[in-house]
């Protein structure tokens, strides 16, 4: 399909290295640190925020959101996977 996957995490590179090799983590990971992204998609409503909300977003091309699963933190993140798969092949085909 021609996509990227990035994960992005509050914590400093060493604690996300630490976990992406424990979990066998294939994909780029960035810290947001100073929680602008989370802030930006509405995964925190603010700089204070400890952890953000568990969530999937899909951009296009131009980094425009087409697509948002999931917003709290009770979120089945482990499903995100094969509802965007399912939803991007309906969108855009195989």
């Amino acid at each position: 399909m021609g996509v990227n996957i990035v994960g992005v995490s509050f914590n400093d590179a060493s604690a996300l290295d630490a976990w992406a090799n424990d979990q066998d983590f294939l994909f780029e990971l960035w810290q947001d640190t100073n929680k602008s992204l989370a802030i930006y998609y509405g995964a925190a409503s603010s700089s204070s925020t400890l952890f953000p909300d568990r969530m999937t977003v899909v951009l296009n091309e131009s980094g425009e959101q087409i697509l948002r699963y999931g917003t709290d933190q009770a979120s089945d993140v482990g499903a995100h996977p094969t509802e965007v798969l399912a939803d991007l092949s309906a969108l855009f085909g195989d």
